[in-house]
């Protein structure tokens, strides 16, 4: 696509997903990921495999990163490849990160004399995979055509949002809404349950009132399985999310009690071992709490990283 050489950073399922959408896209992509294993699959779909972080921007014009926070971000980003890419290089970050480190590391990029390009996107790792995310950039700037082009590789419709940080709020508007709904749906299936109504029943009626939605209804199948690996979306990070959001809240005079909340309920997941479950664990979680089994069941989620 144009002569441009293109690097990918972190490899984890939405990077993963990321990462094979550009290459299905006409991209050369060079990979890097710290689990060299993670990066197998885009071997054999194509992209080039590299050790360090310094092979993977030797002479890339774009760099595209997906981690999972902020201290990801400083140790792999400003730790290696920073030191290591030639100045003029494009950073895309793609990473969970808060507005405020979102605003950090966009001067400190612009002093090492590159352009950090700040894309929120929003979905699951299949909606990566076939480049159907939701796409937000933020910035002093629109995304230059060149890096557009990427953009629009996964997800087609890229809006453009605010200055600085004005994504990385988006998303964890978006975010705080999962966290609290996926809390609240796992509280009526624990209530419903307990009063003597088929789980099954109690999930299929919620998912298909009015109060459903796609992402209630993709949460619900992991709770209807009580499968909750692979995750889709860790407990740590949506705790992290919540975190951020509380904080960056603060910020502006705003209180946000059913998030703060929220966030506790996911630390408590998270103290109990299901850090690395997918969100919908709560129900496991708030059934744990009353003292009642899991219930029993042999099917398993048909959702995969």
């Amino acid at each position: 696509m144009g002569g441009r050489r293109l690097a990918f950073v972190g490899l984890g399922a939405m990077g993963a997903g990321m990462a094979h959408r550009l290459l299905e896209s006409g991209y050369e992509v060079t990979v890097y990921n710290r689990t060299a294993d993670k990066a197998r699959p885009l071997v054999d779909a194509g992209a080039r495999l590299v050790r360090t972080p310094a092979e993977v921007v030797d002479g890339a014009d774009v760099v595209v990163l997906s981690l999972s926070d902020d201290a990801a971000v400083e140790q792999l980003l400003f730790g290696e490849l920073v030191p290591a890419a030639g100045k003029g290089t494009t950073i895309v970050d793609t990473s969970a990160v808060s507005p405020e480190y979102a605003r950090n590391a966009e001067r400190r990029l612009a002093l090492a004399g590159m352009t950090r390009v700040e894309a929120g996107v929003v979905g699951n790792p299949e909606m990566a995979r076939n480049g159907t995310l939701r796409v937000f950039s933020a910035g002093t700037a629109e995304p230059a055509p060149q890096v557009r082009d990427i953009l629009e590789a996964l997800g087609g419709n890229v809006v453009h949002v605010g200055t600085t940080g004005s994504a990385s709020v988006l998303k964890l508007c978006f975010n705080l809404l999962l966290g609290t709904q996926t809390v609240a749906l796992a509280e009526a299936v624990s209530f419903g349950r307990a009063a003597g109504i088929d789980q099954d029943v109690l999930i299929d009626t919620l998912v298909n009132s009015g109060f459903g939605s796609v992402v209630l209804a993709f949460r619900a199948s992991f709770m209807r399985s009580g499968e909750y690996q692979p995750a889709a979306f860790r407990v740590r990070l949506m705790e992290k999310d919540l975190l951020n959001a509380l904080s960056e809240a603060a910020t502006h005079g705003v209180v946000l009690p059913l998030v703060d909340r929220a966030a506790s309920r996911f630390g408590d997941a998270a103290d109990m071992g299901e850090q690395d479950s997918d969100a919908a664990c709560m129900l496991r979680v708030q059934l744990d709490d009353r003292g009642m089994p899991p219930r029993q069941q042999e099917s398993v989620s048909d959702w995969s990283n």
